[in-house]
C-alpha cells in the first residue's frame, strides 16, 4: 500500500478475537483502531474518520446493529463502509444486517485468509465507487 495507511476501526467486545484481527490487519499494513462497543465506536469514528468499520454485532453497552444504524444515519460518518462480524449463523441474519445499512458480513470464527481480501475489496470500492458491482 502506498501512502498514508487506510484506517481500520475494529469495535470488538472480545479480546482474544480483538487480538486476531488487528494482528491480521496490521500485518497487511492497515492502521488499526480500536472500540469495545457501540458508543466507544460511534465516538471514534466521529473523530478519527476510519476508512472501513469491522464492527461485532453482540456487545455490551451498546451493540452492534444500534452502533451501526446511528453510524450510517449520521451524515459526518454515512459513508464509511460498516462490516458486520458476527457469529449469527441463523437464516437470515445476513439478510437482516444488510438491511440495516451494513455494506457486508462477516461470519465467525473469522477467516484469516479472507478477512484482507474482503477489507480490500470495501477500501477499493470506497475509494472508487466507479469499480463497485452491481
Amino acid at each position: 500500500m502506498a501512502g498514508t495507511p487506510k484506517k481500520v476501526l475494529v469495535v470488538e467486545d472480545n479480546a482474544n478475537n480483538l487480538l486476531l484481527t488487528k494482528d491480521i490487519l496490521r500485518h497487511h499494513g492497515y492502521e488499526v483502531i480500536v472500540a469495545c462497543n457501540g458508543h466507544e465506536a460511534i465516538r471514534l469514528a466521529r473523530e478519527r474518520n476510519p476508512d472501513l468499520i469491522l464492527m461485532d454485532i453482540q456487545m455490551a453497552v451498546m451493540d452492534g446493529m444500534t452502533a451501526g444504524r446511528i453510524l450510517k444515519g449520521d451524515p459526518a460518518t454515512r459513508d464509511i463502509k460498516v462490516i458486520a462480524v458476527t457469529s449469527f449463523a441463523m437464516k437470515g441474519d445476513r439478510e437482516r444486517i444488510l438491511e440495516a445499512g451494513f455494506d457486508d458480513y462477516i461470519a465467525k470464527p473469522l477467516n484469516t485468509r479472507e478477512l484482507p481480501l474482503i477489507v480490500k475489496k470495501h477500501l477499493v470500492e470506497a475509494s472508487d465507487p466507479e469499480r463497485e458491482t452491481a
